[in-house]
């Protein structure tokens, strides 16, 4: 089945300029309804002019809450605080944190925005940092569980879908029993899990902290960073602006109040376009029957289609880090070979778009691509004839 009229406005500019995008992973191409909500912000702002944060704050805000909420079945929206980036909330968290270093624990297959400002801090002796190495994947679980219940770290960090290979980690369950408010933080990056793999986080609501966005596969673009953060922990982040005081106004001067629910790690004036667009297109969603499980399958046939054909293509000699199994899978397909750089520059002659992290080309689906774009892929691969 194709959902290609849902993507009409965006499909068309890319299929005028003859490119085939294969990078869903990277920048998810954008559906029409999030036009409308784009629109609908921009509507707000123009007519209600400073009334419109009322609108932001008491209607798109808590519809957006909602959403996630229930996309990741947690008891109580009022949980989910959104900003502009999940970078920003990563900085909120660690200043709610008392310590001088803060001792971490991670792995050295994060995402570049924790693990560059991650660096940093360590560089300026902010934070110790512990990691464990991904690869084998197939042990990563059991050793990185074991440095978390060993170790006496403040915050554990770690990516439920590894955005490099793809691999999942599935077993944070297992980490809650370690969060105490007092205590060890636990903290999922969900970035490229969220709405690309179902979650249900119902059971561990009350002890992970869980960071996510609108830009992948919520197809919502930027500006919809958001964090879940459990009742009791962080109370008083350093960083912190007066949004997050919306309920203590009233306090007397010099006092630095905090709301009592996620608004506590609120920041100032931010961009609310980003939950237009997100509300947008989970309203788009709903109305087609379109969840998350229906829409991994839609992508995993593709997934299959592409990787039964892939022997036939000068990909074959590649390594796919992420097989396809019955489980969760990332939205994407990982190639190691030495020619994965040579490979991505003559795809992008060829006008298709994929990306490339070092080693790895990633080929990404998603719910714009049907079987004939598998077809235009494979046509085009046999027109590249200088494949190393």
């Amino acid at each position: 089945m194709s959902h290609k009229h849902l993507f009409a406005q965006a499909l068309g500019a890319h299929e005028a300029e003859g490119r085939l995008h294969l990078a869903a992973h990277s920048h998810h191409l954008w559906p029409d309804a999030s036009f409308e909500g784009h629109r609908r912000c921009w509507e707000d702002g123009a007519f209600l002019a400073d009334r419109k944060w009322d609108k932001v704050m008491g209607e798109v805000w808590p519809a957006a809450q909602t959403q996630v909420a229930a996309e990741l079945r947690l008891p109580d929206p009022a949980t989910i605080v959104f900003a502009s980036s999940t970078h920003e909330l990563m900085l909120r968290l660690l200043s709610a944190r008392g310590e001088r270093p803060v001792r971490v624990l991670s792995s050295d297959g994060e995402f570049h925005s924790f693990r560059r400002q991650a660096a940093r801090w360590v560089e300026s002796g902010r934070i110790v940092l512990d990691t464990v190495p991904v690869e084998p994947f197939a042990s990563f679980a059991d050793r990185f569980l074991e440095a978390a219940r060993k170790g006496s770290h403040d915050l554990i960090f770690v990516s439920h879908v590894f955005f490099n290979t793809g691999h999942v980690f599935d077993r944070f369950g297992e980490l809650a029993p370690l969060a105490d408010p007092e205590g060890r933080w636990v903290v999922i990056d969900g970035y490229h899990g969220f709405m690309a793999v179902e979650t249900d986080l119902s059971a561990v609501a009350d002890r992970l902290f869980y960071v996510a966005g609108g830009y992948k596969y919520a197809m919502a673009g930027e500006g919809v960073g958001f964090m879940h953060c459990p009742p009791g922990f962080g109370l008083r982040p350093e960083i912190s602006g007066w949004y997050a005081e919306f309920d203590d106004l009233s306090l007397p001067p010099g006092s630095v109040g905090y709301a009592p629910d996620a608004r506590r790690f609120l920041g100032a004036t931010f961009d609310p376009s980003g939950l237009y667009r997100f509300v947008a297109v989970r309203e788009m969603l709903a109305r087609e029957g379109l969840t998350t499980a229906a829409i991994a399958a839609h992508v995993h046939a593709l997934q299959q289609r592409l990787a039964e054909r892939l022997a036939r293509t000068p990909f074959a000699e590649a390594e796919l880090l992420n097989p396809l199994e019955d489980r969760a899978h990332a939205r994407f397909l990982a190639l190691r070979s030495v020619n994965a750089q040579p490979w991505y520059r003559q795809l992008a002659d060829a006008r298709i778009t994929v990306d490339v992290r070092g080693d790895v080309l990633r080929i990404g689906l998603g719910l714009y691509h049907d079987a004939s774009d598998i077809e235009r892929f494979l046509e085009r691969t046999r027109s590249v004839t200088a494949m190393p």
